[in-house]
């Protein structure tokens, strides 16, 4: 069970992580370097970069791992003095999914559902998208994705001590 305590803790902390860090890259990357180009770029690049990241080993083990894990570490660590920590990272980043799925997802769909930029307006089209609002939402899944990872982290910390008392 030891085995079982940890490893799923330790899995849920580095997807957790993996997660943080994709969001981080879009906030202080991505997003602002398409800030800085023409409407038919920002939608182009975006639809592609969308399509891209919309795969298995992202959504699967990643996304919705992180998730899981994170579920399953705390299932198994009911009687642990880590279940706080855990408890509250996975409210966290389920959070995160929630603003995922009702906010980041419907402006991502929109956006590809437009169409091919050499046949639409892509002028309307990034408008309609509302750059300002997806990164608001995206800088606000950042700072809880990465929150829940340190709680994660601690918890991970905790196990550990734990489990080296004699």
């Amino acid at each position: 069970m030891n085995g079982l305590r940890v490893g799923s803790l330790l899995v849920a902390t580095m997807l957790t992580g993996l997660v943080a860090g994709v969001f981080g890259i879009y906030a202080n990357a991505f997003m602002p370097g398409l800030a800085k180009t023409d409407d038919k770029t920002f939608v182009g690049a975006f639809q592609a970069v969308d399509r891209a990241i919309i795969n298995p080993v992202f959504l699967g083990i990643g996304f919705f791992g992180a998730l899981f894990f994170t579920l399953l570490a705390g299932l198994v660590n009911l009687k642990e003095k880590a279940l706080p920590w855990i408890a509250v990272a996975f409210v966290l980043y389920l959070i995160v999914v929630i603003i995922t799925m009702s906010v980041n997802v419907p402006l991502n769909d929109a956006i590809k559902a437009a169409g091919d930029p050499n046949a639409i307006d892509v002028t309307a089209v990034r408008a309609a998208f509302d750059e300002s609002r997806w990164r608001a939402f995206n800088l606000v899944r950042v700072v809880l994705n990465t929150v829940a990872f340190a709680l994660l982290a601690w918890a991970l910390y905790l196990t550990g001590k734990s489990s080296a008392q004699p």
